[in-house]
């Protein structure tokens, strides 16, 4: 009976930190519309993090479940396509009317399908790669933006230009391009000593300028898979030219 309990137990924790990212990523919507973007960002990484437990702990426990896999994306779309989009409208996209509400809604309907195609084609490709850019950093990323256009006046005058990343964006989640993925890192092939000291570097420089350190790896993580997706299209067109 005892052990019944336990793996009911270990079926809950995954769920559990699914149920946290929602509930961060409603919170950030409701600081959004207080005015309090800051707090609204905060809760977004906060997502972020419980959504990175979750799927690790399932893992770790081996209690991943079709029921998981569902509450997952539908904890996704609230946290990293709701939350960002009503961030991004009621710091930018507002301005903008009408057009404002479609960039901010097609964000998150293309955040749905991304996640709908993820669900059903996990597995049929490589798995140290995304087809796509990841709901989760496609959201990391959107409110990054926000919080380097609320905290620097001299951004102000191109929210356009917003608009128009913000829509790159929506329409990356939805693209063939390739991005890494980190979840199947093997550990034995890489430089121990290396990796630690790229690490305390990233970390030093995260706790000094948080936001202008997240703008830089985030942006930077977005503009690899653009650029190896431009790579491999120059390097095929000169096969077929031969």
């Amino acid at each position: 009976m005892n052990e019944l309990k336990k793996i009911q137990l270990m079926y809950v924790l995954p769920n559990l930190f699914t149920a946290a990212s929602a509930f961060t990523g409603v919170v950030s919507i409701i600081s959004s519309i207080n005015g309090q973007y800051s707090k609204a960002i905060l809760y977004v990484f906060l997502s972020l993090i419980f959504d990175g437990l979750d799927g690790r702990v399932a893992r770790l426990t081996k209690t991943t479940s079709k029921f998981g896999v569902e509450f997952d994306s539908l904890a996704d779309l609230v946290a990293f396509g709701v939350a960002p989009s009503i961030l991004f409208y009621l710091a930018i996209g507002y301005q903008f009317g009408k057009f404002g509400a479609l960039i901010s809604a097609i964000f998150v309907v293309f955040g749905a399908i991304r996640l709908a195609r993820f669900n059903v084609t996990t597995g049929t490709y490589e798995p140290n790669v995304f087809i796509g850019l990841p709901i989760p950093t496609a959201a990391i990323v959107s409110v990054v933006w926000v919080g380097f256009y609320i905290e620097y006046d001299f951004l102000k005058g191109f929210e356009l230009v917003f608009m128009f990343f913000k829509a790159i964006l929506g329409m990356l989640m939805v693209s063939n391009i390739r991005y890494p993925s980190f979840k199947k890192i093997n550990l034995k092939q890489m430089h121990v000593l290396r990796t630690l000291i790229g690490l305390v570097v990233t970390f030093s420089m995260l706790y000094l300028y948080p936001l202008e350190s997240s703008m830089v790896i985030t942006s930077a993580y977005v503009l690899y898979g653009l650029a190896r997706a431009g790579i491999m299209y120059s390097k095929n067109l000169k096969k077929e030219s031969k």
